[in-house]
């Protein structure tokens, strides 16, 4: 298992950082739109839905809406200025409060929404639709003036994210005795948790040093430990309803990683709140 997710991880790595630099604005939205249709058949099943009919609508759906959205901007290039761009980044941070909550009191809060298919499939477009446009408005952060620029934030949120979680996994690891929440994940500890924040500090500190980042200190260490955090809470969301659907893993589509859901659970969490932080928070639009 170990072996697989290391060969995938190398495979992976250099793939997604070419598609963050190499990628056109319509090239990268269009891949973008394809890992979340995936992310949307993932979560079909952990909203109830079982038949690969269901779930492929789901999908179809997803991909659709978000196709919609895209092609009704009226300048693409500067789509971080559109309304419905601000609305889904300010409405993904209202969802990951609720969610906070959620984790906060599971499984008491699971008896709201346990039998509800509809709204556990609308938790699964709080987490995807914000995850597009904010995918969308970092890789346009100032492109029509550098068109690395916004590659170069997604990739310093990425870098963090698996910072934090390695940092997570190690500090775990060596030091783990208490648990951080042991109703949705036994294995993460509040020692793996405060050395993710670190690690992820760290991070904020030499990438803002080494990277064409041009922002304040104040407001990239603000807006980092704040992604951390809403990424350790994804992946407990994510967990969360897992436990609840009664699976390991949201898919098989990526060996040795198991789905795209569990690959970008972190993601789906810190990518649209840092892009609302950076860009709306802080006025750096």
């Amino acid at each position: 298992m170990l072996k697989s997710r290391l060969i995938t991880a190398f495979i992976l790595i250099p793939v997604v950082i070419a598609a963050l630099f190499l990628l056109p604005p319509a090239g990268f939205a269009i891949t973008t739109l394809v890992i979340c249709m995936l992310a949307a058949w993932e979560w079909g099943q952990l909203a109830g839905f079982k038949t690969r009919h269901q779930r492929i609508w789901i999908a179809v759906l997803c991909g659709l809406l978000l196709a919609l959205m895209l092609f009704t901007l009226p300048a693409y290039q500067h789509s971080a200025d559109v309304l419905r761009i601000q609305t889904s980044l300010w409405v993904a941070l209202g969802w990951w409060i609720v969610a906070l909550l959620l984790v906060l009191t599971y499984p008491g809060s699971a008896s709201m929404w346990r039998g509800s298919q509809p709204l556990r499939l609308l938790f699964g477009v709080l987490t995807i639709v914000p995850f597009f446009w904010g995918m969308l408005a970092l890789r346009q952060f100032h492109y029509d003036t550098d068109h690395a620029t916004g590659a170069w934030w997604l990739l310093y949120v990425m870098i963090l994210v698996w910072g934090a979680d390695s940092g997570a996994y190690l500090f775990g690891k060596m030091l783990g005795k208490h648990k951080l929440a042991p109703k949705v994940s036994p294995g993460k500890t509040w020692e793996g948790f405060i050395g993710g924040l670190i690690t992820s500090a760290l991070i904020a500190c030499l990438f803002g040093w080494l990277a064409p980042l041009a922002v304040s200190t104040t407001v990239l260490l603000t807006c980092s430990v704040v992604a951390a955090l809403a990424s350790v809470l994804g992946d407990l969301t994510e967990s969360m309803f897992k436990r609840e659907a009664g699976i390991k893993d949201s898919g098989n589509l990526i060996p040795g990683h198991g789905g795209i859901l569990d690959r970008i659970d972190s993601l789906t969490a810190a990518v649209p709140v840092f892009a609302c932080l950076l860009l709306l928070v802080f006025g750096t639009l």
